[in-house]
């Protein structure tokens, strides 16, 4: 039986309403703390949720009004610049059709249903710093407020500010070697994409884009990047001139590329510098705080697993501190969660590696490619056990080394306290 009734949750993108709708339903009393001092309204560009993640959020009744907002994505094809299909990847039978947002609506989604469930949000609270003692938490912000409860939980992001207080030594987000831009466009003027998301390995540079049926199209540009380049770097170059760098990457490719750059809106450019993951995070939890989505395991984009990822570890944090008590309920947590996240964000480097090949290697990869999707690729084998995996929220959670931790769904025979420890 947990010993926990409050918790602060720092940081109000997408892992912390969630961790705190997830909370509540678990009769913890949730606050979000937001460093910013309004709501993300407008900011960002497009993202998925994957099967699994929309299945989480289904697990803590959270799903219908989020759904609602997203465009279905039922399937991926995969094609090259000059628009030869590679392959095609359809969602695998018996799981929630996979779902394209614009990130404010999706944040705006997550507000409302934190909202009806009695979630607090308080803005312009930047953390300084926090006291664990074996009570419970007081946390210190920049304006010189404090608050306390329970427990602290840090879903403040890949620049954890409470991964660093928790751990001085934590590694920092590392560079995949690829900008990230993209953005949203009305009234586009071409074909709908009949709910398939087109991820495009192009002659310089890889391009994904998705049209509705009103023309309405989300796309995103990774361009190879030797040298890291933040987002404030990024930004100090105008929009113009990043418009046209694209033009001049994607001349070659006959995809809706260029159609689709002409029409992106004054101030509709979004650029985040290089993309980022993290290595292996040593610290997720320590006396009464603990980490949660990027700030203890993110993954770069090209993975189309972050949000997920996120989603599921904050309901399976609401599940250990439901029945379990400190510490047991934090190791129950990571315990579930190191394996497969590791596993998900070791692969994707290999993804971000096949983005950005050398001419022999973007040819013997459009020759390869189709050949494997006939013979040894097979897509329940590669995604079965990250797009099926469900969590049942009812299932007691028992303590780490006394019994395998109950409710998930098992994957190739071993139950995730196995797969952790292997």
């Amino acid at each position: 039986m947990t010993d926990v009734r409050t918790a602060m949750i720092i940081g109000g993108g997408i892992a912390g309403p969630v961790t705190a709708i997830a909370l509540r339903r678990a009769g913890i009393d949730a606050t979000v703390y937001e460093a910013h001092h309004s709501r993300a309204d407008g900011i960002g560009g497009a993202l998925m949720l994957a099967p699994n993640g929309l299945a989480a959020l289904r697990a803590i009744g959270a799903a219908a009004t989020v759904e609602r907002v997203g465009l279905p994505t039922p399937r991926m094809v995969m094609e090259t610049g000059a628009g030869k299909r590679l392959g095609t990847f359809e969602d695998l039978p018996g799981v929630p059709t996979s779902r394209t947002f614009a990130r404010p609506d999706l944040y705006a989604a997550l507000l409302e249903v934190a909202t009806a469930a009695g979630v607090r949000v308080e803005y312009g609270k930047r953390l300084a710093g926090f006291d664990s003692t074996a009570d419970g938490v007081l946390a210190r912000f920049a304006d010189g407020t404090t608050a306390a409860a329970d427990v602290l939980v840090g879903a403040d992001g890949i620049r954890s500010t409470v991964r660093a207080l928790l751990d001085p030594g934590a590694p920092q987000p590392r560079s995949v070697r690829l900008l990230g831009l993209g953005g949203w466009v009305d009234g586009s003027g071409l074909r709908g994409t009949g709910g398939a998301m087109h991820f495009a390995f192009g002659r310089r540079a890889f391009f994904g884009y998705q049209i509705e049926d009103d023309g309405r199209a989300g796309w995103f540009a990774n361009l190879p990047s030797p040298e890291p380049v933040t987002a404030a770097q990024a930004r100090l170059t105008p929009e113009a001139e990043w418009l046209r760098r694209l033009r001049a990457v994607y001349a070659d490719d006959t995809l809706p590329a260029l159609a689709l750059l002409d029409r992106v809106p004054e101030g509709g450019l979004v650029n985040v510098g290089t993309m980022q993951d993290m290595p292996p995070v040593p610290v997720w939890h320590r006396g009464r705080a603990v980490l949660v989505g990027d700030a203890a395991h993110a993954t770069s984009p090209s993975s189309g697993q972050g949000a997920s990822l996120a989603i599921e570890s904050a309901v399976e944090l609401a599940r250990c501190l439901r029945d379990l008590p400190l510490p047991q309920a934090f190791a129950a947590y990571e315990a579930l969660r190191r394996h497969r996240v590791e596993k998900i964000i070791k692969r994707t480097a290999r993804v971000n590696s096949d983005k950005a090949p050398g001419p022999v290697g973007r040819l013997v990869r459009d020759l390869t490619f189709p050949i494997a999707m006939r013979t040894f690729y097979r897509q329940e084998r590669m995604m079965g056990w990250v797009h099926r995996h469900a969590i049942d929220w009812d299932a007691v959670v028992a303590s780490p080394g006394h019994s395998p931790v109950a409710g998930h769904s098992p994957v190739a025979g071993h139950s995730p306290v196995e797969r952790a420890n292997r």
